[in-house]
């Protein structure tokens, strides 16, 4: 998370983060533990199928916090 806090280059969302996935531009995936099922399934399978790690945050509140915008965030993808 240190890497989302310094200002690096990330994705911030869950269609985002999937676009990003496919497109193979996301180093590290990070996903709050509190989003949606759904949210969440899709987007540890996305980081499973490109071969991405993909990290657990405590909730949506602290990595949207950490990305730097006012709201809840599902997921982040930090940018090669």
């Amino acid at each position: 998370m240190e890497m989302l806090k310094a200002g690096g280059r990330r994705v911030v969302g869950m269609k985002q983060v999937l676009r990003a996935l496919k497109a193979g531009t996301v180093s590290r995936v990070y996903v709050g533990s509190d989003a949606d099922t759904f949210i969440y399934q899709q987007v540890v399978r996305g980081a499973e199928s490109a071969g991405v790690p993909c990290v657990r945050v405590a909730s949506m509140k602290e990595l949207g916090m950490v990305c730097g915008v006012d709201v809840p965030t599902a997921a982040a993808g930090l940018l090669r």
